[in-house]
């Protein structure tokens, strides 16, 4: 019994050591009181623990029996037997307290290792606002330019129609001085052929009056 108990406490020592430092050992040990803290084990682990806390307050009480008995009445047997019930008490004292410390460590790692994913979300979260703050501020920042080159495309259009009109204005302008032109070389024609006609009655006013003279003087 005594040997089985040293085993068990420096077990649990050693498990407490590894549960204190990061090691691969550690890592396989937690997973290890992960799947013992699963389904049915619990509830073996605790009637173990039941079982042996019953046998340990049995042996104090059978310590406190044997020194209740007066110093005379007692044997070298008894001295021996006390000795040992006092050390498997204590053994059996020190591995439940040591088995508590196992699970509370557990406990807290776990704890720990949650405690660290929501913190690495959180700085996940809070890296991808502040990406999205600063691509909002370069989305504010390309639609002010947007407005601009809109801005200024407005005006570029404006300038276009402007200067539509103008042409337009010239176009109408230069037909209207075509249209005149060809109207004045219309008019000078018809002045020349005017002129022409007035010509050709002169000389026949001209030709019949000598031709008349020459009458007279035969």
């Amino acid at each position: 019994m005594i040997q089985l108990l040293f085993m068990v406490v420096m077990a649990e020592m050693a498990g407490i050591l590894i549960l204190l430092f990061k090691t691969p050992l550690r890592k396989l040990l937690i997973m290890t009181l992960d799947r013992v803290k699963r389904g049915k084990a619990p509830i073996i682990v605790k009637s173990v623990a039941a079982t042996v806390f019953v046998i340990m307050m049995y042996t104090i009480y059978t310590i406190r029996d044997i020194q209740s008995r007066p110093i005379d009445a007692l044997n070298p047997t008894d001295h021996v037997l006390l000795a040992n019930h006092m050390l498997e008490a204590s053994l059996m004292g020190f591995s439940l307290f040591l088995s508590l410390m196992i699970d509370r460590l557990h406990h807290y790692i776990r704890e720990l290792r949650l405690l660290r994913k929501t913190m690495e979300a959180a700085k996940k979260q809070n890296r991808g606002f502040e990406d999205g703050k600063n691509g909002g501020d370069e989305v504010k920042a390309r639609g002010e330019e947007i407005s601009g080159m809109e801005a200024k495309i407005r005006k570029l259009e404006s300038e276009r129609e402007a200067k539509e009109k103008e042409v337009k204005a010239a176009e109408a302008n230069s037909v209207a001085l075509k249209n005149q032109s060809e109207g004045f070389l219309l008019e000078y024609d018809r002045l020349l052929e005017e002129n022409q006609n007035l010509r050709n009655q002169l000389q026949s006013i001209d030709q019949s009056l000598s031709h008349s003279d020459g009458k007279k003087n035969t």
